[in-house]
C-alpha cells in the first residue's frame, strides 16, 4: 500500500533567554566588538596615551619651574611644618605675649650645604608659620557669615563681600611689606617669607574679637538689659577686647620682627648702617602699631546688613 510522505516539519524558532549573549559575527559569544576589544592594544590608542600623559608632565613641569620664579616650593614647605602642641602653644603665644622669653629663633646646621638654618616651627615656637594664618584666614570669613546669619542678618553676598575685603587688605599689606622691604634693603627671601607669615597672624585677634564681642552682645540680649547705659558698657567692653587684641598682636610682632629687620649678631650690625637701622626700627613701629590697628578696625567692623550695626561702633 503506498503512502503519502509526512508533512514536512516546521522550522523551530527558539526564543531564547535575552540576557544571554548571543554569537558575534566572528562565532565568539559573549565578548565585545574586536574593535573595541582591541582598543587598548592599538597603537594609535597607545600613541594617544603617551601624547597625553606627556602633556601633563610639561604641564606639570611648566607650572613648577614658573612658581619656583617667585617661590621656592621646599621653602614654602618649610612654613606648613607643623605640630598640635606647636599651633597651640602658638596661639596662646598670640593672645598672651607679654611674660614670654627668649624671642630668639633657634637655627641649626644643614646636613646638605652645612649652612646655619632655622629650625621649622615643629621644633621652634619662635619660628613664624602659615597654618595658623591661613586657618585662620579661612575661619575668620566663615564665622563672620556665621554670626550674621545668627543676627538674622545674612545675605548671599556676604559670603563674597567679607572674602573679597579680607583678600584685598592681606594682598594691600603684603603689597606694603613687599615694598619697605626694597626700600629697607631687605633682599632676603625667607625673610619676606616671614614677613608674609606674621601678617596673617592678626586674624587670632579679629576672631577673638568677633567671638567675645557676639558673646556680651547675646548676655545683652538674654538679660533683657536695652537701656542706654548697659548699651554703652556693652560698646565699652567690645572696645576693650579689640584694644587688648590689637596691643597683644602689635606686641607679638614687635619683639617676633625684632630679628628680621633690626639682626643683633655683630656680622648682620656692621652691614647696616646707622640710618638704616633707624629707617628700619621706625617701619617696624609703623607696621606693629597703625596699619595692624587700622586693618584689624576695619576687619572687625562687619557689616552684617542694612538693619543691623558693626560689631564695634563708634560713640
Amino acid at each position: 500500500m503506498m503512502r503519502s510522505p509526512p508533512p514536512p516539519v516546521p522550522p523551530q524558532q527558539s526564543y531564547g533567554n535575552p540576557y544571554q549573549p548571543q554569537a558575534g559575527p566572528g562565532g565568539e559569544g559573549g565578548h565585545m566588538h574586536p574593535a573595541y576589544g582591541n582598543f587598548l592594544n592599538d597603537q594609535t590608542a597607545q600613541m594617544g596615551f603617551q601624547v597625553g600623559k606627556s602633556a601633563v608632565m610639561a604641564g606639570q613641569e611648566y607650572m613648577e619651574q614658573n612658581l619656583n620664579r617667585y617661590i621656592s616650593i621646599p621653602t614654602l614647605k618649610h612654613y606648613f611644618n607643623v605640630s598640635n602642641s606647636y599651633v597651640l602653644t602658638k596661639l596662646m603665644l598670640v593672645l598672651f605675649p607679654w611674660r614670654h622669653r627668649p624671642w630668639s629663633r633657634k637655627s641649626t646646621i644643614s646636613p646638605s650645604s652645612q649652612s646655619t638654618i632655622f629650625m621649622p616651627p615643629r621644633e621652634d615656637i619662635n619660628s613664624p608659620d602659615m597654618y595658623i594664618p591661613v586657618m585662620a584666614f579661612v575661619t575668620y570669613i566663615l564665622l563672620s557669615t556665621l554670626l550674621a546669619g545668627l543676627r538674622g542678618a545674612f545675605h548671599p553676598e556676604l559670603l563674597g563681600l567679607t572674602a573679597t575685603t579680607a583678600f584685598v587688605i592681606v594682598i594691600v599689606e603684603i603689597m606694603a611689606l613687599k615694598m619697605g622691604c626694597y626700600l629697607l634693603s631687605i633682599t632676603n627671601e625667607s625673610q619676606l617669607l616671614d614677613l608674609v607669615a606674621y601678617s596673617g597672624y592678626k586674624f587670632v585677634g579679629i576672631i577673638t574679637t568677633l567671638i567675645v564681642t557676639e558673646l556680651l552682645d547675646g548676655f545683652r540680649t538674654a538679660t533683657a538689659t536695652t537701656s542706654a547705659r548697659s548699651h554703652t558698657s556693652g560698646s565699652w567692653l567690645s572696645w576693650a577686647v579689640f584694644l587688648y587684641c590689637f596691643l597683644a598682636n602689635a606686641f607679638f610682632l614687635l619683639r617676633s620682627l625684632k630679628y628680621v629687620l633690626l639682626p643683633e649678631n655683630a656680622a648682620d650690625r656692621n652691614t647696616i648702617a646707622r640710618t638704616q637701622r633707624n629707617r628700619r626700627t621706625q617701619f617696624l613701629f609703623l607696621y606693629s602699631y597703625v596699619v595692624q590697628f587700622l586693618f584689624m578696625w576695619i576687619l572687625s567692623r562687619q557689616e552684617a546688613g542694612p538693619k543691623a550695626s558693626p560689631l564695634i561702633t563708634v560713640d
